[in-house]
């Protein structure tokens, strides 16, 4: 018996790409026997005529579940969202725009078979712009750093899961979805595999320097106290500067009656301070911002309308109690 595929892709302005992704996965799946597949498109309300485009896909095949967030919630919690309507065993994730070369699915299905929990792709030649490699950039460094990502481990959109790594993930019910901290704390065994990366044919990317901040915020915020412990000692090492000074400053004065203080160097004392301590509070206001709005139960997506989809974790469990 066939393994079957669950192919999910966020999609934003992309109603006239996401055809040309579909044929190519089509194609792409005739070659790969062992496997059959479905595919999932989650529109994260997206102002052109996405979700019209995936209507009309939906409409002739029955392979194809279509769903329409009611608002942009981004693509981390439309993810999530189409992973609750995923049947397959093993899950793949990529764009909606063609850059992730959905022909090259194999080399990823093939590292699954050979025992990984899950495989991210890695491009040899990033076609993104400049903007967007700074950006990917400082997630590294930020997963890295803040969630224990291993140097050599390359994370991108790009990626094959096994099914119990993404029910798992599925526990996750706050707001604030972050998938890369949801694999993580998941399973170790991840490995990549080299693919290539296209060029953009059409659009643009839906990135702005505001959502990249807020998806590194999600990223640290909702899987990491680091944050925190890094600003618990930058008070520290602040606090023994100003006391070491103040000894320098009395030390000086009864070696030096005549040396006046400088009232320059108090003032970018209290500068500095002043500023660590409103940089600090400020980051555990977003701890406890965030814990409010956890607890008022704010949803990580809200769904509008699903054609073709029946709840993929629901319908596992009735699988599990039938058994």
């Amino acid at each position: 018996m066939s393994k079957l595929i669950s192919f999910v892709i966020p999609c934003y302005r992309s109603a006239q790409t996401i055809g040309r992704v579909i044929e190519e996965i089509d194609e792409t799946m005739k070659g790969l026997k062992a496997y059959s597949y479905e595919i999932v498109l989650v529109n994260d309300h997206s102002p052109d005529d996405t979700y019209e485009a995936i209507r009309t896909l939906c409409t002739k095949r029955g392979d194809i579940c279509g769903i329409d967030l009611a608002r942009n919630f981004g693509q981390h919690a439309a993810l999530m969202a189409g992973f609750r309507y995923a049947h397959g065993e093993i899950i793949v994730c990529l764009d909606d725009d063609g850059q992730t070369p959905a022909d090259e699915v194999g080399k990823l299905l093939d590292k699954i078979e050979e025992g990984y929990d899950v495989v991210y792709a890695k491009y040899a030649h990033k076609q993104h712009s400049g903007f967007r490699n700074f950006g990917s950039k400082v997630n590294e460094l930020m997963t890295r750093v803040m969630l224990g990502k291993p140097k050599e481990l390359y994370l991108s959109s790009y990626f094959a899961a096994r099914r119990f790594v993404v029910d798992e993930m599925l526990r996750y019910t706050n707001p604030y979805p972050y998938v890369i901290g949801l694999v993580l704390r998941t399973t170790k065994n991840i490995t990549n595999v080299e693919v290539m990366h296209r060029e953009r044919e059409i659009g643009s990317s839906g990135y702005t320097i505001g959502k990249l901040l807020g998806l590194w915020f999600n990223g640290f915020t909702a899987f990491s106290i680091k944050p925190l412990r890094i600003a618990t000692a930058v008070g520290c090492m602040t606090a023994c500067g100003g006391f070491l000074y103040g000894i320098y400053t009395i030390v000086k004065k009864f070696i030096n009656p005549n040396v006046p203080v400088g009232f320059s160097a108090v003032m970018a004392a209290l500068v500095f301070i002043g500023g660590m301590l409103m940089l600090m509070l400020g980051l555990i206001g977003e701890y406890i911002g965030r814990i409010y709005i956890s607890l008022n139960n704010s949803p990580q997506y809200v769904i509008k309308e699903c054609i073709n989809g029946d709840d993929g974790k629901n319908m596992q469990a009735e699988r599990t109690d039938g058994q």
